[in-house]
């Protein structure tokens, strides 16, 4: 699947680390708005990336895989980037072998490569920017990876807005101009 896709991935990953290598100290604080503690979103954030490539591989039709993954609780801040490093590393190659008319299970809709790779993109992104957040630390997302993002997983999100803006209203992070923050919210898989 040569399509841009992972290096997009690749990118997501390496933003999404460097923003939590700043991220020293108590990773029990809540990350940003959400309920989950920081430590408790990167072990959804990698378990997400890693898990997109591991539905990728397996390609189940009516299931997750049963992979778990969790992260150290001890680790330090450069650690755990380093886990979402990897955890992207994993993901883009496993896009660069994949066929392209291979599919796999999710909730939201039967995920080609191209739907695996938006929605890991959006979780490197939006969760490590939420983790910053909760740790004080200002981050904004880079609007080349979000405008693939937006358009592939979230058809009919508003047009006339930074797509990083768009991204975090699409993930109930923010309002956009006449309108709300979003409370319920869900990415589209299926190949369109």
């Amino acid at each position: 699947m040569k399509n841009g896709w992972d290096e997009l991935v690749s990118a997501a990953a390496q933003d999404g680390a460097a923003l939590l290598e700043k991220c020293t100290g108590d990773w029990s604080r809540p990350a940003g708005d959400l309920s989950w503690s920081s430590l408790e979103t990167v072990d959804h954030l990698s378990q997400a990336v890693v898990g997109y490539a591991a539905l990728l591989v397996a390609r189940p039709t009516d299931r997750y895989v049963a992979l778990r993954l969790t992260m150290d609780p001890s680790a330090p801040a450069d650690q755990i980037a380093e886990s979402v490093r990897v955890g992207g590393t994993l993901l883009a190659q496993t896009l660069r072998v994949t066929d392209a008319d291979a599919r796999a299970f999710h909730p939201w809709g039967m995920g080609d490569g191209s739907a695996f790779a938006a929605a890991a993109v959006l979780e490197l992104l939006v969760h490590s920017r939420d983790i910053a957040h909760g740790f004080g630390i200002a981050a904004s997302l880079d609007d080349d990876l979000c405008t693939p993002v937006v358009e592939r997983i979230f058809p009919g999100a508003p047009a006339g807005h930074r797509p990083s803006h768009t991204l975090l209203w699409c993930a109930g992070r923010t309002e956009l101009p006449g309108l709300p923050r979003r409370t319920d919210w869900r990415w589209y898989g299926d190949v369109r």
